[in-house]
């Protein structure tokens, strides 16, 4: 059985300064809107997909953070369901998950990954 080898491309997006502490800000990755939101409770930037499968509008960029328990979330600005920002869960609607993208920060710029 031969393996298979997955080349694993970093793309710039923006730099880190470019985002509001514990705010959502919309970019571009492959011709798709993504939500970017820098949470300080955690320390982590997370990525998932701008558009909102209730609202059927790009706007979680714009939505409110928060938490509860150990998860951090955004929640839709329109409709007010709440998005795991970490998994994409949907936690008031199981049935609906939203994508997410693996986001690292290096040399001050926020990536996010491309799987060829």
């Amino acid at each position: 059985m031969e393996a298979q080898s997955t080349n694993t491309t970093w793309t710039d997006i923006c730099p880190v300064n470019d985002l509001t502490p514990n705010a959502g800000v919309c970019a571009l990755f492959n011709d798709q809107q993504v939500a970017l939101f820098l949470c300080t409770q955690s320390n982590n930037v997370y990525a998932i997909a701008n558009f909102d499968p209730f609202g059927q509008a790009n706007v979680l960029s714009r939505g409110l953070m928060g938490s509860t328990e150990d998860t951090v979330y955004v929640a839709s600005p329109l409709y007010k369901q709440r998005f795991n920002l970490q998994t994409g869960e949907c936690l008031d609607s199981e049935e609906h998950q939203l994508k997410t993208f693996d986001v690292r920060v290096a040399n001050d710029q926020v990536q996010l990954k491309e799987a060829s």
